[in-house]
């Protein structure tokens, strides 16, 4: 797979929980910083309080190789119980020009939910780029290992997501 392609990888897993409890769960931001493997804090800005089209939130992110850096996700996309979408932007310019424009995001991530017998069929998804990232800067200077490079990326996104993923269903059938 190549960058240009818009590479991304998804994830789902079935939670034995009603769909209002699975989405409590995935439109509380701060609670993947709790599951994942390279986020570590989330808060809303500029007053909001939870998930709206346009609301921004402010990530602290970290990786063995990257160290440290700050987004701003939007929220692009919000249908109540069944889909929750942003794109994070690198407000700080770590990887190039400044920006908070959606269309130039360093990524972009997507949570659907969909009832399913007694419970909710839960997707995440990530596409990559087209803005610059982390994964831009090895291209940039690795430009031949370019699947590689993608591939290890998405490898360490799906790893993510499926740790996310369960901790999510442990928490939501915990609770139903």
């Amino acid at each position: 797979m190549r960058f240009a392609d818009g590479p991304g990888v998804h994830c789902e897993v079935h939670v034995e929980a009603a769909v209002p409890r699975v989405w409590e769960l995935v439109t509380d931001i701060r609670l993947p910083a709790g599951l994942s493997l390279e986020l570590r804090r989330v808060e809303w800005l500029d007053g909001a309080d939870r998930p709206a089209v346009g609301a921004c939130f402010e990530g602290h992110n970290r990786h063995e190789r990257l160290g440290e850096w700050r987004t701003v996700s939007r929220v692009v996309e919000l249908d109540e119980q069944h889909v929750f979408a942003w794109a994070v932007t690198d407000v700080d310019g770590r990887y190039g020009e400044p920006t908070l424009d959606p269309a130039r995001s360093m990524a972009s991530w997507r949570y659907e939910l969909e009832a399913e017998g007694t419970g909710t069929r839960l997707r995440q998804s990530v596409l990559i780029g087209p803005g610059r990232s982390g994964v831009t800067l090895a291209l940039e200077r690795w430009p031949d290992r370019e699947e590689e490079i993608i591939a290890y990326r998405l490898k360490e996104l799906r790893a993510g997501m499926e740790a996310t993923l369960s901790g999510i269903k442990a928490l939501a059938e915990e609770g139903a």
